[in-house]
């Protein structure tokens, strides 16, 4: 439909013109409610453009929380708006950002709601292998500045790991290779974790694959102890997941050691520089993974041989060596001799001066006993008892002397006491009051009429009645 479609003299949904308004219809166009003209501007842009093909920058990349990608393209004198439903979005194959270089295809159509029309992306490819290899080069210069592609991070293969865990296609040939290459250096076990390794979607399965092998336990038999992350040569684009950012981050972070091996020996990707060691192709890969079987039996074989050879050379020195020393030690029997002739000597020495020891210190006893008599010993002793009985006699006269003077005392002080008793008074003619209470009765204002008295007399008591 052309755009002079727009305005001709037919109504828009078919009626017949009135024929009372007739001649004014026939010089004055149509007449359409905003609606009716956005939705017919609409139909007419997707039916003339219901499939295109667009270059541009990509600039203003913004995700909804419906998933859904709104955008636009640019060039030097026009901006397009897009939009990239969510479906759509997991299956373009590379994540947009801005001021990257794309071809899109979709069609075209209008958002009434704007006034502006828009293009609703269907596939989304960088624009030329210039452009991706720029892309490259920045997100290379973005994660080596932050240190993913650091030495200092690489880890050591191990030398003969027992567990090899393999990340890729399940039914290409690299793995058929992998596993023919390890069985003829030296046989192990191997985990294969199937991803794609091109197309929409097959960066967040390596990515998914790699942290998914280190989630498993420490002290697992199935944790892998080196992981392969492989796939064939292939083209430019097909090569792309294994430069995702994703896929870098997860490699980078792996606690397992890991191998890239990804396409020929020509082709680089992001994802070997930050493994801990890339090999030019997955055969190589298998082999860097394991050593040689049989070249290890032969070492150790080899080794065994000269381990013997060494140890009799060494015996033989050492027997060499022994005879010699035996040469200057002389026969031993004739040693031995002398010995047994020199211990015979000192034993009978021995004997000889036992008994002249004995018989000396027997003198000096007899000598001594001697000197030792009875008689001294007797004389102390009896001075002693008589010095003894001296001091008993001595001791008794001065005891009894202070039991006289103590006893005199006694008696002193037993006839002042007498002396001083109520009684003596008594025996004089006196008497002792006492009231009902047992007082004694000083005074006569003490005592009233009738009162029961005690008195106490020299040879008695007898009770009276105050009057």
């Amino acid at each position: 439909m052309s755009a002079s479609g727009l305005f001709d003299n037919d109504d828009p949904f078919g009626l017949p013109p009135s024929p009372d308004d007739a001649p004014a219809l026939q010089n004055a166009p149509p007449e359409y409610s905003v609606s009716e003209l956005s939705h017919k501007l609409k139909r007419m842009v997707e039916d003339e453009f219901s499939f295109v093909r667009v270059r541009g920058e990509i600039s203003k990349v913004t995700i909804a929380k419906s998933g859904h990608l709104y955008t636009a393209l640019k060039d030097d004198g026009s901006v397009l708006d897009a939009v990239c439903w969510k479906g759509t979005v997991a299956r373009l194959g590379l994540r947009p950002e801005e001021g990257m270089e794309v071809v899109v295809t979709g069609r075209l159509t209008t958002y009434p709601g704007r006034s502006n029309y828009q293009i609703i992306i269907e596939t989304m490819e960088l624009a030329g292998q210039g452009a991706l290899l720029k892309m490259l080069e920045e997100r290379k210069k973005k994660l080596a500045a932050e240190g993913l592609f650091d030495p200092a991070r690489k880890q050591l293969i191990p030398f003969l790991p027992e567990v090899i865990g393999v990340v890729t296609s399940p039914t290409g040939a690299v793995i058929r290779d992998i596993m023919h290459r390890l069985s003829e250096r030296f046989p192990r076990r191997v985990l294969i974790w199937p991803v794609m390794v091109q197309g929409a979607g097959a960066a967040q399965q390596v990515a998914a694959a790699i942290r998914g092998f280190n989630a498993i336990a420490m002290d697992s038999p199935l944790r892998p102890d080196v992981l392969i992350v492989a796939r064939g040569g292939g083209s430019f684009e097909d090569l792309m997941p294994f430069n995702d950012e994703a896929v870098v981050r997860a490699a980078a972070d792996s606690d397992i050691p890991l191998i890239s091996a990804v396409g020929h020996e020509t082709d680089t990707t992001l994802i070997d520089f930050a493994a801990d060691l890339r090999a030019p192709t997955p055969t190589a890969a298998a082999e860097k993974a394991v050593p040689v079987r049989a070249e290890i039996l032969a070492a150790v074989l080899d080794d065994e041989k000269r381990l013997h050879l060494t140890m009799q050379r060494r015996l033989q020195h050492y027997r060499t060596h022994l005879t010699g020393l035996g040469r200057g030690l002389g026969d031993p029997k004739r040693l031995m001799e002398n010995t047994m002739q020199r211990l015979d000597h000192l034993g009978a020495k021995l004997d000889s001066g036992l008994l002249s020891w004995l018989q000396k210190r027997r003198a000096v006893l007899g000598e001594l006993s001697a000197r030792v008599s009875g008689r001294p010993l007797r004389l102390r002793i009896d001075a002693a008892a008589r010095l003894l009985a001296q001091q008993g006699e001595r001791l008794k006269n001065s005891e009894n002397r202070i039991l006289d003077e103590r006893r005199r005392k006694l008696q002193n002080i037993d006839a002042l006491l007498q002396s001083l008793s109520f009684e003596r008074v008594l025996e004089r003619g006196y008497s002792v009051t006492f009231d009902a209470a047992g007082n004694i009765v000083s005074s006569a204002k003490d005592i009233k009429s009738g009162d029961d008295l005690r008195l106490r007399l020299r040879d008695g008591e007898a009770a009276v009645k105050a009057k």
